[in-house]
């Protein structure tokens, strides 16, 4: 049974439509930037490289300082995670088999996913996320979740020359918005140097000058009370994925609604608790730098209690494949006569509305609004979301099929058309796809005029997980929980790099002389190269009296790979640690490139606007922005090319 499904999935990933040759002209990774001081947008942060050069442009901007010490670095990738993640409880994935936001761990540790898709999560969740950023700000194992009292701070280990000779562990708590500094100033303290003495080193007016101008508990006067405990380490405890890359065809519209609502201002669509704040549904946070962030350096009092400081975004897919021109193909996965196979896969979370105003509804049955489906379609329609391994039941479209509830909390699937492509010529099928974004990584206009800067790497993203479902059906030797696990596909094009990541049962505490192996290979070849070689958890500095047992392991390689070559990853220990689940990704080549229009709608100080230009390449675009500009929604869509007789 098993080589039955290898075969099936091998086919079908290799994107082999039978008949296929017209040339694709799709648009991979398009990304926009703008000149905005704090939310630039994707193209600004869309990678560590581009990252770090954006933390650090800010931080000169706000403090004056230079940004070359280890402590300057750390505080940058502070700031900016201040001013675009807050504290709320996000939507669940099923990363373990067990239904979604189950399983023993049920924090979401991806940076990009967490930072792209949800922008907010709890204590455990952000800190988590963000070992990998200060990893590859700093090198391996440099930041780490501590436990405190009902709550999971930060530490980062500076090198710096403060930190004497081997360095010291530094409190660099994002969640309650905290750095504490030593009476000198000279250096930011640990949470085991803080801890004996708590009551003095939380308060706002002990030494203020010392702080260079960042309050102590910005957020709340009361959050440093959790520092009264110092009990657990956790080492590797998240990990980054691909960085974040769309990837649209012709006929397909993506575009983003920096306010929650979508088109019409009612329709509520999102994936995390339902705080139902001041009649808007879904998740939002009072108290927070997001959508402020100009007030965090100097501030005196913290942030106050504003109803819907920060909210979620959505990002909406309308497709209309085109079956008058190859143009669909684009999407296609598989067809024959009596079925097409689209797939869909976006860097964001599909996201849904409740049935219901109970604060975890997103879970209930009956959710509508994150997959539609409209059309005159003569066959059943069914989804899947392990690379059709299983379907949904088939049903027919009676003027529109909410698909919802197959689909929700995950960042992919495949749509199943029970006809022909030629059966679906003048159908006006339509497919709509509703997720959840991060406000504060949009590309925001600003006032007094907007410089908007576009780039597409003509690339694309395939995934074999994160979900239990999806990871589990490209396995080929082992088994999640065993110390070795192979997973392989075929990919459609060229593949340019490998990401891989397992989850370890590393043990409490973990040795530090264990390796790990992160290995591929390609069909033919007997040599295994590495996309992580001798990854070990490192452990230095002082420690507090436990440990996660848990750790993440994770690398990329760059790679040149042709198409239709399987590929086989492998994932193994020296130490007999349990491999509890894995996730592999490839960035893939597209042949070629459309052309992209962009329309910005907006408001200002002189009214309403609604703007369009198109990119043929790489270029800018300058926008007349008056004061007090509001962004609504920004939208692109591929612009074929006419065809040259």
């Amino acid at each position: 049974m098993r080589t039955i499904l290898l075969i099936f999935l091998v086919i079908a990933l290799s994107g082999m439509t039978g008949s296929d040759n017209v040339a694709k002209a799709e648009i991979g990774d398009p990304q926009l930037g703008t000149d905005h001081p704090w939310y630039p947008g994707e193209l600004a942060i869309s990678d560590f490289g581009r990252l770090f050069k954006t933390q650090a442009d800010v931080y000169r901007s706000v403090t004056g300082r230079s940004v070359e010490s280890d402590e300057d670095k750390a505080l940058a990738s502070w700031l900016w995670r201040n001013t675009h993640f807050w504290h709320g409880e996000a939507g669940g994935k099923d990363l373990w088999g067990k239904g979604l936001g189950q399983g023993d761990d049920r924090r979401l540790r991806e940076y990009w996913t967490g930072l792209f898709a949800y922008g907010f999560g709890l204590c455990g969740t952000t800190h988590s996320q963000w070992t990998a950023e200060l990893d590859a700000l700093l090198g391996h194992a440099r930041g780490r979740g501590v436990g405190a009292a009902g709550h999971n701070a930060f530490e980062v280990f500076l090198k710096d020359t403060a930190y004497g000779p081997d360095g010291r562990w530094a409190l660099l708590d994002h969640d309650l918005s905290t750095v504490i500094f030593d009476k000198s100033g000279r250096r930011l303290l640990g949470l085991g140097e803080i801890q004996p003495n708590v009551d003095q080193w939380i308060r706002r007016d002990f030494l203020p000058d010392r702080q260079h101008g960042w309050l102590v508990c910005g957020l709340h006067p009361g959050d440093g009370e959790s520092y009264r405990s110092y009990a657990v380490a956790e080492y590797l405890a998240g990990y980054a994925g691909p960085p974040p890359m769309v990837h649209l065809r012709r006929g397909e519209r993506m575009r983003r609604y920096f306010q929650p609502g979508l088109d019409d201002g009612k329709t509520f669509v999102f994936w995390g608790r339902n705080y139902n704040t001041a009649g808007i549904p879904g998740p939002e946070r009072s108290r927070s730098w997001v959508n402020q962030p100009d007030l965090m350096f100097g501030s005196n009092n913290g942030t106050p209690h504003r109803d819907g400081q920060v909210r979620f975004a959505n990002v909406q897919y309308l497709y209309r494949p085109d079956f008058n021109t190859g143009d669909y193909r684009e999407a296609v996965v598989r067809e024959s006569d009596s079925e097409v196979i689209f797939e869909f896969r976006t860097p964001y979370v599909i996201a849904a509305t409740p049935p219901n105003d109970q604060p975890w509804g997103i879970y209930d049955q009956g959710c509508k609004n994150g997959l539609t489906v409209r059309g005159d379609v003569p066959g059943e329609v069914a989804v899947s979301i392990d690379a059709g391994r299983h379907w949904s039941p088939s049903q027919r479209i009676s003027g529109q099929l909410d698909l919802t509830d197959h689909v929700k909390g995950h960042g992919q699937y495949w749509l199943r058309v029970g006809c022909s492509a030629s059966d679906l010529r003048g159908c006006d099928l339509l497919i709509t796809t509703n997720c959840q974004a991060n406000v504060a990584v949009l590309p925001r206009l600003k006032d007094n005029g907007t410089t908007v800067r576009y780039e597409a790497s003509n690339q694309k993203v395939t995934s074999m997980g994160p979900e239990w479902d999806l990871a589990n059906s490209f396995i080929t030797e082992g088994k999640f929980g065993d110390p070795m696990v192979e997973m392989k596909s075929t990919p459609d094009t060229e593949v340019r790099k490998i990401y891989a990541a397992a989850h370890l049962a590393s043990g409490s505490p973990p040795d530090p002389n264990v390796r790990y192996q992160i290995e591929y290979r390609a069909a033919g070849s007997t040599n295994w190269h590495p996309v992580v070689k001798d990854w070990s958890i490192v452990r230095r500095g002082d420690e507090p009296g436990d440990f996660w047992s848990q750790s993440l392991c994770y690398g990329a390689s760059d790679v040149d790979m042709p198409a239709g070559k399987s590929v086989s990853v492998r994932f193994r220990n020296d130490g007999s640690r349990r491999v509890l689940r894995a996730e592999v990704h490839f960035v893939q080549s597209l042949p070629s490139s459309d052309p992209v229009r962009v329309t910005y709608a907006w408001s200002d100080s002189v009214g309403e606007h609604t703007e369009s230009t198109q990119f043929d390449q790489a270029g800018e675009w300058k926008i007349g922005t008056a004061s007090n500009v509001q962004t609504h929604w920004v939208e692109m869509t591929p612009a074929p090319r006419p065809v040259v007789p």
